[in-house]
């Protein structure tokens, strides 16, 4: 079929210095995506894809052809952090069973990295999940507009202003008009620079950003006075969101889930551009670079498509990548949240966490210094605007889904269901009982709060603000 990329922005390339141009020009281009027929069954129809589990219970340690070569082992730290997240990456990844090879470069960085196989992102969409992982905090405990673009004030501490009150330098480039002020995510960045000439839309998003975004990261990384000493970046690559094209050389087919998949595997290669001059760089040795996602996407599972509004596991299962220098690749089965990043990224740059961040740090499993425990995981999808109130828990392979303010339940075996088809509430009133328990104890370690504007919100059960 013919491609149908949307053009890249002219005055977007034009508004890039001749530095970041140069750059990326000079970076070596990744050997070309293969895309074979699958070996394994053919991919499921969209409406019949769920999040795939693991397929292997290990990794192989040894660098394959053509990657990008591990970095030497350095000391214990500190290190600095880039995190590298991409919009709407399902779970459902080439290294995690789906036999379309849409991300070679990532599946490389899997083998040679600790990676997660049961992630979860904080909530279902952007704005809530980022607002999560930047504060360290669910997204119902954070001060907020209300509305489904939330905006956080400035009295919301996010942990990059601790990184900056530390002395690193901290480092953003974004592709998306809702980081612009608006959510509040610049705060605490030395440098947050904004894709130019991005169309603005709440409804869609017709822009293709990579190319410029790749730029734009490797003039910020590759200025010294920027990597000089410690420094955490964070760059979002937008180009999955929404509006999926077909990008040319990656033509999978008509279907939803094959543009998808060629957003996919854009992104994949402007990644491996960004990583592979990392390792280039005499700070490289002491990176650790994060690859993760700011939630899932739907095609077609509980006739729900795109992302946000529920918490259904295609929403909220993700990726989550961790290459630290030194540190053996694995991975690791049990459930882990992306509310553990804030604490895990401020331990690898040796900067105290505030006392009242949510999570854990990860870095001593991902060490090997102790060994990974089960724990519960909690996804919190607020009241906005547009939506009823969400939250889950997981423990071990059960989930527990509560609606709106907690006035019904459900139930799931996610190892027997993975599609979440047969609700369990009724039908083991023991399990139901033990995984409600969980639930009111993690709710009570979630400090609620109403956003500013209440009368804003979806769904208000009468007699309370929010």
């Amino acid at each position: 079929m013919p491609t149908t990329s949307r053009p890249n922005d002219a005055l977007g390339r034009a508004a890039l210095t001749g530095a970041a141009l140069a750059l990326l020009a000079c970076s070596t281009p990744p050997a070309p995506l293969s895309v074979p027929p699958p070996t394994a069954a053919p991919v499921a129809p969209a409406s019949a894809a769920p999040v795939a589990g693991p397929t292997a219970s290990a990794s192989p340690t040894a660098t394959p052809a053509g990657s990008v070569a591990a970095p030497a082992p350095a000391a214990k730290g500190p290190y600095n952090v880039l995190v590298v997240s991409v919009d709407a990456m399902r779970a459902d990844m080439p290294w995690a069973g789906y036999p379309r090879d849409i991300a070679p470069n990532l599946q490389r960085l899997e083998k040679e990295s600790v990676s997660y196989t049961r992630a979860y992102s904080v909530s279902s969409y952007t704005a809530m999940s980022f607002g999560g992982f930047l504060s360290g905090r669910y997204p119902s405990e954070i001060r907020r507009s209300g509305s489904f673009f939330s905006a956080y004030p400035d009295d919301v501490v996010m942990f990059p202003e601790l990184l900056q009150a530390a002395g690193v330098h901290t480092l953003s480039a974004q592709a998306h008009f809702y980081f612009d002020q608006k959510a509040g995510f610049h705060q605490g960045f030395d440098v947050f620079r904004m894709v130019p000439g991005l169309k603005a839309d709440n409804k869609t998003d017709d822009n293709v950003t990579s190319p410029e975004h790749l730029a734009l990261a490797l003039e910020i990384l590759g200025t010294p006075a920027n990597t000089a000493g410690r420094f955490f970046a964070w760059f979002h690559f937008m180009d999955p969101h929404d509006k999926y094209v077909t990008h040319e050389g990656l033509d999978f087919g008509k279907r939803s889930r094959d543009r998808y998949d060629s957003e996919i595997a854009f992104v994949d290669r402007h990644i491996a551009k960004l990583l592979e001059f990392v390792r280039s760089q005499p700070w490289g040795a002491r990176t650790a670079v994060i690859v993760t996602a700011d939630h899932g996407e739907a095609f077609g599972e509980h006739d729900r498509h795109r992302h946000g509004f529920e918490i259904w596991e295609p929403l909220v299962r993700v990726p989550l990548i961790v290459n630290i220098p030194g540190v053996a690749p694995r991975r690791i089965d049990v459930p882990r949240s992306a509310i553990d990043l804030p604490r895990t990224i401020l331990e690898l740059l040796d900067v105290p966490p505030d006392p009242t961040f949510q999570g854990r740090s990860l870095l001593a499993e991902m060490r090997g210094d102790e060994a990974p425990e089960p724990r519960d995981v909690v996804i919190d999808l607020p009241r906005t605007t547009d939506n009823d109130r969400r939250r889950a828990l997981i423990h071990d392979h059960y989930k527990i889904v509560s609606y709106g303010s907690d006035y019904r339940y459900e139930l799931y075996d996610l190892e027997k269901d993975p599609e979440e088809r047969r609700n369990l509430a009724k039908a083991d009133k023991k399990l139901y009982e033990d995984m409600r328990r969980r639930y009111d104890a993690a709710k009570e370690t979630i400090r609620d709060i109403c956003p500013d504007r209440r009368d804003w919100l979806m769904s208000v059960p009468k007699g309370k603000d929010c």
